[in-house]
């Protein structure tokens, strides 16, 4: 029985992650990185910034053999914000938070952003007022994704049982940790970073299903809620 669904932001609810990969593998390129588009999304995407950071400190030393330049996560930072204002909610994402809250009631985002750009990023594409009050970044957590810390947070927040929350995640490290928070989860192939084979990828990380758009979302939660006992 399903009381909550909840949404990751980047790359579920906004467009965002094929932005800051395109700026960010630019920015580490003139740092001497290289990582090829489906390589970068199976080891980055859905990390928190101090995870996506540590490793990337990793890779410099192994590559360069000495420590990463003082400026490394700014250089970063500035290439991920090179095409912010290119920024759009995925198609039919208001009409599926919409659709969540009519359905369940309960509503959440749990995201890997951190809080400033999280909100800012839901507010500049009309999304904010329709997923708030349960808008949640894993800076209010010990651990970032893949651990579950920001999806318990988040259902305790909204208070439900973890086992009746459905997590709708586009990253591996995303379904792993909606799974090691107990909660159902379904994988998200509808941005513009998803390439072929990503849904697999979600499969395998432990989503029971992977949904091509927002359009499909929808569908399935009216299946789900006829399926429901009165």
């Amino acid at each position: 029985m399903i009381e909550a669904v909840i949404f990751d932001c980047d790359g579920v609810l906004v467009d965002s992650e094929v932005l800051a990969i395109r700026g960010e593998r630019g920015a580490l390129l003139d740092l001497g990185l290289t990582y090829s588009p489906q390589e970068y999304v199976e080891k980055f995407v859905g990390l928190h910034d101090g995870a996506f950071f540590e490793q990337l400190r990793a890779d410099y030393i192994a590559k360069h053999q000495c420590d990463a330049p003082a400026d490394f996560e700014e250089t970063i930072l500035a290439g991920r914000g090179r095409e912010r204002h290119l920024l759009q909610p995925i198609e039919g994402a208001d009409r599926a938070l919409s659709a969540a809250r009519d359905r369940f009631g309960h509503l959440g985002v749990a995201s890997s952003s951190r809080a400033h750009f999280l909100k800012s990023k839901l507010e500049r594409t009309s999304l904010y007022d329709l997923a708030a009050p349960h808008v949640y970044s894993a800076d209010l957590v010990a651990q970032g994704k893949p651990a579950p810390d920001i999806f318990l947070y988040t259902a305790e927040k909204m208070n439900v049982d973890p086992a009746k929350c459905l997590v709708l995640e586009d990253s591996a490290n995303g379904v792993r940790a909606a799974r090691a928070a107990g909660m159902t989860a379904w994988g998200f192939l509808g941005g513009g970073h998803c390439y072929d084979g990503h849904g697999d990828r979600l499969i395998d990380a432990g989503a029971v299903t992977t949904i091509d758009n927002f359009t499909r979302f929808v569908t399935a939660l009216d299946a789900m809620g006829e399926a429901t006992p009165a």
